[in-house]
């Protein structure tokens, strides 16, 4: 079978997805997600047909061939569009992660300590946002089968792990000081290096592990300078109980974010915002009624209260939503050290709403975390770590949806087959004119 040949059968099977990467052209999807015919007389069989999964399987293969095998240099995935994008929703997302640090400073300073019921109402906004659409996509069968009786031991984990990482690391903070909290976020990724090298296959480049140390000296230079100032938080009321809540907190934090990776790399987005959602409602619901009555009872619910936890939760819901992308675009890895410049920001906030002054190491420190990053993806592959190893040497076990390299691959592979479509065209016609 010739190239062009295979290209037709996985085009005609429909296997192409929406989106554009790296300027070339998309390919259409319907509502559902499901591929488009682009045009192409349809295969008889249909894409429900025996040759559809293998074409498109065929069709990925050749993709990430095509790519691979480009001339890069050790500096090639820094001039893509793919790395810049990952990196500024990295900051994005520390943005985020700073935003609800503040209003979760202002809602303490109003006398409104509810670390459990305040995270609720992000989860319920994702179940409001994401559920319908699952339904709409999805249709109420696939959801009853496979999402909740097939696949619903597996969400369910996934979200108590989110939740319970979340309670734990703010939990920690009401009993040990500020500096001994961040050191045990360290722990976090250390715990997704390990999770992703065992149970995932990870395999990590000396360029990815200097990049991660680079990055943690630099968050190391910040706490650093925190503890120079003063501004660590003292000693603690209980710091043995602290530190082992932030420990527990950022081992659960790392393992949510591994599993998430994992979801988001073999369903659609929208799926697991949805059932981390629901999930994620259900058990923090819980835990704020055992945890926090007795603070929701004595909270100071004034007006400025509400507009604080509608900020957080808006923040809270926004960080949810693009999280998916970083873990699809970049790993579990990328994206823990993109959140260690999330102190430096907090700083530049700090500065004009509570009054800081900045230390001369911040700046470097920040220098220091973002040349890590630049470095985690030093002599690496065109595709970064968006090609997935434990989805299959042609990413057959993963979604072709946005960020993912099976729609990379998609989309070289159409690319390719537009310009073999193009000169054998030309070819006829100059056959034509003799």
């Amino acid at each position: 079978m010739t190239t062009v040949e295979s290209y037709n059968k996985a085009f005609e099977a429909d296997a192409m997805h929406d989106g554009v990467v790296n300027g070339t052209s998309a390919v259409e999807v319907d509502a559902n997600g499901n591929p488009k015919n682009n045009g192409v007389i349809a295969d008889p069989a249909g894409p429900t047909g025996p040759e559809a999964p293998i074409a498109e399987d065929l069709a990925v293969g050749e993709g990430l061939r095509t790519i691979e095998a480009s001339k890069v240099r050790w500096y090639s995935y820094l001039q893509t569009w793919d790395f810049w994008i990952i990196v500024l929703v990295g900051q994005v997302l520390s943005l985020c992660i700073t935003a609800t640090n503040t209003f979760t400073s202002f809602l303490t300073t109003n006398g409104t300590n509810i670390p459990a019921f305040q995270t609720l109402f992000n989860y319920i906004l994702l179940s409001l946002i994401y559920v319908p659409i699952t339904f709409y996509y999805k249709g109420w069968r696939y959801v009853v089968k496979t999402i909740l009786i097939r696949d619903g031991w597996k969400y369910f984990i996934l979200s108590f792990l989110d939740v319970e990482g979340n309670y734990f690391t703010v939990l920690a903070y009401d009993y040990t000081n500020i500096l001994s909290a961040q050191l045990l976020n360290f722990w976090s990724i250390v715990c997704v290096v390990i999770i992703s090298f065992v149970l995932l296959r990870v395999r990590y480049r000396p360029f990815q592990i200097l990049g991660i140390l680079i990055a943690c000296g630099g968050m190391g230079i910040l706490l650093a300078s925190d503890h120079i100032q003063g501004t660590n938080g003292g000693p603690g009321v209980d710091k043995l109980k602290g530190d082992l809540f932030g420990l527990l907190g950022a081992s659960l934090y790392g393992m949510s974010n591994v599993f998430e990776e994992w979801f988001v790399s073999k369903k659609p987005a929208y799926e697991v915002l949805a059932c981390l959602g629901f999930f994620g409602a259900c058990i923090n619901g819980v835990q704020a009624a055992i945890f926090d009555r007795h603070s929701i009872q004595t909270a100071n619910w004034s007006g400025p209260v509400i507009g604080y936890l509608l900020g957080y939760t808006f923040s809270l819901t926004i960080f949810y939503t693009l999280a998916p992308l970083i873990l699809r675009m970049g790993s579990a890895a990328f994206f823990d050290i993109s959140l260690l410049t999330a102190n430096f920001w907090g700083v530049i906030i700090g500065i004009h709403v509570f009054g800081y002054t900045i230390y001369f190491l911040y700046p470097i420190a920040f220098v220091l975390i973002l040349l890590g990053l630049i470095v985690y993806f030093l002599s690496g592959s065109m595709l970064g770590d968006a090609k997935k190893p434990w989805l299959g040497a042609n990413q057959e076990d993963g979604v072709a949806g946005f960020g993912t390299a099976k729609l990379k691959a998609l989309n070289a592979a159409k690319k390719a087959h537009a310009i073999e479509q193009e000169a054998a065209e030309a070819r006829a016609a100059e056959v034509q004119q003799d």
